[in-house]
């Protein structure tokens, strides 16, 4: 049976997994400028091709595309927008090849006709964790589904337990504001096996694990 997975989620210390403020020109709100250092320290996440120079960040992060079949995403993952949406040209962050190379399940009120951007489809989706989860999972045929964010998309998630596995990169910086992960998640760890490690990039791999 396929599993829903989070992969590589960055997470400050004060559980922050993203910052105040999202626009166009900073997806992590006032938090671009920390979180992209961290990224930017792991060449799979910028989309690069590896170098032969592989550390355990990399190492880790390289799991984000295995036996994937579909994404779920939340609306402001594509755009960060409310409300009917605009019709200004809009096709996500990600540039004429997005990374994602499956149907992706973009979660919003306001439905609108699936967009495709090179072999990536995204279907504007509408319904709970679980309804959404059995659209991609149709989608996805034997493969996994991954659980792309944003934070509160995955605590929507963890709230209805449907998460079955869960990768948190903490990384040692304070926000101090932002979009936390955790709340209204008491004991979470009590559902998972928890394992972690701690690499020279200063982060922590964080695996909760059905």
């Amino acid at each position: 049976m396929s599993k829903l997975r989070v992969h590589n989620l960055v997470v400050s210390l004060d559980g922050f997994a993203t910052g105040e403020g999202q626009s166009l020109d900073a997806a992590f709100g006032h938090a671009q400028q920390a979180f992209m250092e961290w990224f930017g320290k792991i060449r799979i996440w910028r989309g690069l091709q590896p170098d032969g120079k592989l550390g355990p960040d990399e190492a880790i992060a390289s799991a984000w595309g295995t036996a994937i079949g579909a994404e779920i995403m939340g609306r402001n993952k594509f755009r960060p927008t409310t409300g009917p949406w605009p019709e200004d040209g809009w096709r996500g962050w990600w540039g004429e090849d997005p990374p994602f190379h499956t149907p992706c399940f973009v979660m919003t009120h306001y439905e609108r006709e699936p967009l495709t951007v090179s072999d990536t489809t995204f279907h504007f989706v509408s319904g709970t964790p679980a309804e959404v989860l059995n659209q991609a999972q149709k989608a996805a045929g034997d493969l996994d589904i991954r659980l792309g964010g944003g934070p509160t998309t995955i605590n929507e998630f963890l709230r209805a337990d449907l998460v079955d596995y869960l990768h948190i990169v903490l990384v040692p910086i304070v926000l101090g504001r932002g979009v936390r992960l955790w709340d209204g998640l008491d004991g979470l760890h009590e559902r998972y096996t928890l394992e972690t490690v701690t690499v020279p990039s200063g982060a922590t791999h964080v695996f909760f694990t059905r």
